[in-house]
Order: C-alpha cells, then sequence, then structure tokens
C-alpha cells in the first residue's frame, strides 16, 4: 500500500473513532474487534495467534501449502479457476506470533526496512524454509516481506482483513503469495512471500544511479511485455474467478517483480468482490489512486469488472512512455500522462515521439504499435467499450510474439533509426524522477514519486 488511500469503505469509522476515545482504547485494536466480531478466536495448535472468521490456518507451511510446507494436490480443496489459478474454498495461511515475526526481522529494525506506506512499513526477514520459524539467512532459510501495520492506521486494518480474505484464498503465478499473518493484541502484521526486484514503478522510474555510481538500466522491451502479460493475465485470473474480483487499485507500484522480473499482482487491501445477482456494478465510496482510477468509478462511485481494465490501460501507457502517470515536474499540458498521449495513441506518425527514448529504438515498431492501440481501448471512457482482460493478454501475447520476430532484424550496433532519431529531437523534455533505494516487497518505496489518491 504505498500510497495514502482517498477514502474509506468503512462507514462506522467515525463511530470506531469516538468508541476508542470513550475507552482510552488503542483505534487499532476498536477497529479489528468490529472487523473481526464474528471471530471465535480460533487458536492453531502451538500458536497463541487468532484466525479470521472461518478461516483454518496451519502451524507450518505457507498459503497454499500443507503442514509438509508442500502444495496439496492440484483440485484438493479447491475450485478450479483456470489453467494456472485455484480458489481455495477456504484460507491456508500460517498464524504467527509477534514474537516470531519480530525476531524474523531483528527487532523491526531499520536497515531491515523495505518500503513504506499508508498501512505501515515493510521489513525484510527471515525464515525456516521447512517450518515457517524465525531464521537467520543461510542455508535452509528464505527471505519474505513482513507488512507491519501503523499503530495509528484506521483504515488499514480494513485492508489487512481484506488482504487476508483475498490472498488467503486466490492462488496463481502472477498474485503475490499471502504465507501467513499475526493478529496479536494491538499488532496486526501480514507475512508475503519476498519479491526480490521490487516494483515496476521502481525500474521505470528510477534514474538515479544505485550504488557505486553503477548506472540503473532502463527494462528493455522484451521485459517490459513480458511484465504486462503477467500483470494482465494475474487480472484476467481476478476477472474470470465465481466472484469476479474486482482489485481496485491497479498501479505500476502493486506490481512486483521476483528475481526472474516474473510480475506479480500486490496489495488487496481494496479489492472487492465484483457485481452479483444480475447486477452490472457495485457502488461503493471512491477508493484509489488519482491517475489510475477509471473516470465512471471516480465520478458516481460505481465500479465495474472493466474499471480495473482502465487502470491496466494507464500501466501500460506508462511501460510504452517511461513516464509517470501524473507528475507535476511537467509542463502544465503534459502533468496529466493519460489526457496528453491519448492524441500520440491514435497517430502512427505520432508514437514514436512518444516511446520511452531510453530504449533507443530497440523495439517493434509494429509491436509498439499494436500495444498503444490496446492502451487507447484500455482507456475508453465508457466502460463498455474497453476489452477484456482476457482479450488484453491475447492482444500482449501477440505483440510479443511481433516482438520476437523483429529482435533478429535489430541494428547490431543497438542505435536508434534515423527517422526516430529526427522524431525525438523536437519532443519535449520528459523529466523522470523516483526513488534510488533498493526494495522489495508489496508496498512503495521510501522517497519513492507518490501518486495521489482518491478521496
Amino acid at each position: 500500500m504505498g500510497n495514502c488511500c482517498f477514502g474509506s469503505d468503512v462507514p462506522e469509522v467515525g463511530a470506531v473513532k469516538a468508541m476508542a476515545h470513550a475507552h482510552h482504547a488503542h483505534p487499532q485494536v476498536a477497529m479489528a474487534k468490529r472487523v473481526m466480531a464474528a471471530s471465535n478466536a480460533a487458536v492453531s495448535p502451538g500458536m497463541p495467534g487468532r484466525s479470521p472468521p472461518g478461516a483454518p490456518t496451519t502451524s507450518t507451511g505457507g498459503a497454499g501449502t500443507g503442514a509438509s510446507g508442500k502444495p496439496p494436490p492440484a483440485g484438493g480443496g479447491g475450485e478450479a479457476a483456470g489453467a494456472d489459478g485455484r480458489i481455495l474454498e477456504v484460507p491456508n495461511l500460517r498464524v504467527f506470533t509477534f514474537a516470531e515475526l519480530r525476531a524474523a526481522t531483528r527487532n523491526f529494525k531499520a536497515d531491515t526496512v523495505l518500503g513504506e506506506g499508508g498501512f505501515g512499513r515493510v521489513h525484510k526477514g527471515w525464515v525456516d524454509e521447512r517450518t515457517m520459524s524465525p531464521a537467520r539467512n543461510g542455508a535452509g532459510s528464505m527471505p519474505v516481506a513482513v507488512k507491519k501495520l501503523n499503530p495509528e492506521s484506521l483504515q488499514g486494518v480494513q485492508e489487512w482483513q481484506s488482504e487476508v480474505n483475498f490472498l488467503g484464498r486466490l492462488s496463481h503465478p502472477n498474485l503475490v503469495r499471502l504465507l501467513g499473518y499475526c493478529w496479536e493484541d494491538k499488532e496486526l502484521l501480514l507475512v508475503y512471500e519476498y519479491m526480490a526486484k521490487g516494483s515496476l514503478e521502481n525500474h521505470l522510474f528510477r534514474s538515479e544511479p544505485r550504488k557505486a555510481g553503477a548506472a540503473v538500466q532502463p527494462l528493455p522491451w522484451s521485459l517490459r511485455l513480458r511484465i504486462a502479460i503477467g500483470a494482465a493475465r494475474g487480472l484476467a485470473f481476478l476477472h474470470s474467478s465465481e466472484k469476479h474480483v474486482i482489485y481496485r487499485d491497479f498501479k505500476a507500484s502493486n506490481i512486483l517483480l521476483d528475481t526472474h522480473f516474473n510480475a506479480k499482482l500486490s496489495d488487496f487491501g481494496l479489492a472487492k468482490d465484483g457485481p452479483a445477482g444480475g447486477s452490472s456494478h457495485v457502488t461503493t465510496r471512491v477508493m484509489g489512486t488519482y491517475g489510475y482510477a477509471a473516470p465512471e468509478y471516480v465520478a458516481t462511485g460505481h465500479l465495474y469488472v472493466k474499471s480495473d481494465v482502465y487502470g491496466f490501460g494507464v500501466v501500460l501507457l506508462e511501460i510504452l512512455t517511461g513516464l509517470r502517470a501524473l507528475d507535476t515536474d511537467r509542463p502544465a499540458a503534459q502533468q496529466n500522462l493519460v489526457d496528453w498521449a491519448k492524441p500520440f495513441l491514435a497517430d502512427r506518425r505520432k508514437l514514436a515521439r512518444l516511446v520511452d527514448p531510453r530504449l533507443e529504438g530497440q523495439y517493434s515498431s509494429r509491436g509498439a504499435q499494436r500495444a498503444a492501440q490496446l492502451a487507447l481501448r484500455c482507456l475508453a471512457a465508457d466502460h463498455k467499450n474497453r476489452p477484456s482482460m482476457r482479450e488484453v493478454v491475447a492482444v500482449l501475447e501477440e505483440v510479443e510474439s511481433m516482438s520476437t520476430r523483429s529482435a533478429a532484424t535489430t541494428r547490431l550496433d543497438g542505435s536508434a533509426s534515423p527517422r526516430l532519431a529526427a522524431a525525438r529531437s523536437g519532443r519535449a523534455q520528459r523529466p523522470v524522477s523516483g526513488s534510488s533505494s533498493d526494495w522489495a516487497g508489496p508496498a512503495g518505496g521510501r522517497g519513492a514519486h507518490p501518486s495521489p489518491r482518491v478521496g
């Protein structure tokens, strides 16, 4: 949760504040009591932690794993939802104690901080691969990302519960794995798989040297496409699930990358079940991030499955251009990327002015045109005119195929074509700002250029 929320889905927040004040209780505890009112406070064997309502847990193993640490047999205890994904009937998460997570992160030391957002800080920790108990870095241990709720956060409790409810049951190669959680007294934490390459936002917009004068290399076109395809597959899985889960906060900072740059969606704090009973939308208080939220949602609070598609279009535009969705450092006419870039997307001759110059012409022009056309369709003002995420995946796979075929014809010296160089000579300066800190985990990086959130 790399940015501050622009709203709240919890109508009783004001009442909770009053209740907490009246009883001199910690506001986080008061909210947790309200959110978890239906909980039977079940305790996992040997574990003093608590379980969310109806959420059986394991004392060892991670999300989607049994006590042996191995995934359950395909189809066992889960509902099939696509070739690569499953929806578990009940969450299967490790209940950690606060003492365990404190040990895993070396008492949440400052040098373990991976990022910080509206929810709280994310720390890097180490656990035993087999038992998930705290461990030191070394053989038999694995890194994890531990998200710790800010004690002053009210909305964060609701987001914590949403993460457990959704990521505890959803299993897909392009969704970050939630391994477990902790709810102990006033402490609420979430434990995820560690994503070694950080966020897409960090790679697209970071321009400063990382360390010892070593320049950060821009993502090549082929890798950008692979990341876009992975993120699109994650969204397509959510949309094709039984309840048509709406992600609601699709943006570059929520796309995390593993060691091999495989993309996984993180941060399900704002996710919602889609419309039911023949309805076309759900009505909810507007929440999300300025620049990414679909216009119909911002205007009316009506949330459609294809509201996510708009957000994907914005990120695809960022991937094409290397520019942020919103950036007040740019000239006034260019600060909103979607508004400024749409005419370029629709004009094949102007597209070269739009593509990230750091690619230095090393991309398929036909592939870029096809991707630009797709972005334009995703950004349609009427949600009915946007493609489904399944169609988005198919088109991006086609673009990737184009790029693969054209790779053999790319100039060996790596220089851009004369036509592209001439097109760039008249383009406006493109400020690129971002964080130079190297981080990984489901939260915005420290010092990152934040996207303001609505509300």
